[in-house]
């Protein structure tokens, strides 16, 4: 995963020194879409690399990394929403069941999506690998768009402000920053696949479970 991260860590370099703030929006648009390139690497390098090594002071980290990362992630997130919004159900209902996905699923998710939905949308941009596909459900079970552009932007604004702020003040050791967070993807990834694992498990069950069609000859 490390050496991965150099390789886009290159490439983003080599991206912000040419087109700047245009490729913050960019790459932000694409973690947002289903496109899992970590932010906790684009915005600490945007901090340094478009404010502190340009003599900017510490409020332009904060106000520029923070209004362009979220307005990248907000344009990727709507993309996300729109392909889940448009297509994601029928599909779901047509081809779920090959994914372990049957209406009693569907039904259970839509309901704690217009509980939490708002929340949902707010609280996942604070969080890694989870921010990158909460958009896609969202737009399955038609959160409503308004709301949903207002907790994708405010969350975003907080999470890469705080990045971009963060590799302001590291400069070109931004990179510790990711050392610091990266163990947060472990305990995460490990809920998402324990998650994953018992809901297999509880289908797999809940098949054997059912009784066998009767014949009628």
């Amino acid at each position: 995963m490390e050496a991965i991260e150099q390789h886009i860590v290159i490439f983003l370099q080599q991206l912000l020194d040419a087109v700047g703030w245009t490729g913050v929006v960019l790459v932000m648009a694409l973690e947002s879409a289903n496109i899992p390139i970590p932010s906790e690497v684009t915005m600490p390098l945007a901090g340094w690399m478009l404010v502190q090594a340009k003599g900017l002071t510490l409020g332009w980290a904060a106000g520029l990394g923070g209004l362009w990362g979220a307005v990248g992630c907000t344009v990727g997130s709507l993309l996300s929403y729109a392909l889940g919004y448009y297509g994601g159900r029928p599909l779901l209902v047509k081809y779920g069941r090959y994914i372990l996905v049957n209406h009693e699923d569907l039904d259970k998710a839509e309901r704690w999506f217009e509980r939490w939905g708002d929340w949902a949308a707010f609280i996942s941009r604070l969080l890694p690998i989870v921010r990158t596909f909460i958009s896609f459900p969202a737009g399955v079970f038609k959160i409503p768009l308004g709301r949903f552009t207002v907790f994708t932007f405010t969350g975003s604004l907080l999470w890469t402000a705080a990045l971009a702020v963060a590799g302001f003040i590291f400069g070109s050791h931004w990179e510790v920053i990711r050392a610091y967070m990266r163990p947060f993807d472990i305990p995460i990834a490990i809920v998402l696949v324990g998650g994953m694992g018992y809901y297999i498990y509880r289908h797999i069950q809940h098949g054997l479970s059912r009784p066998e069609p009767s014949e009628d000859f």
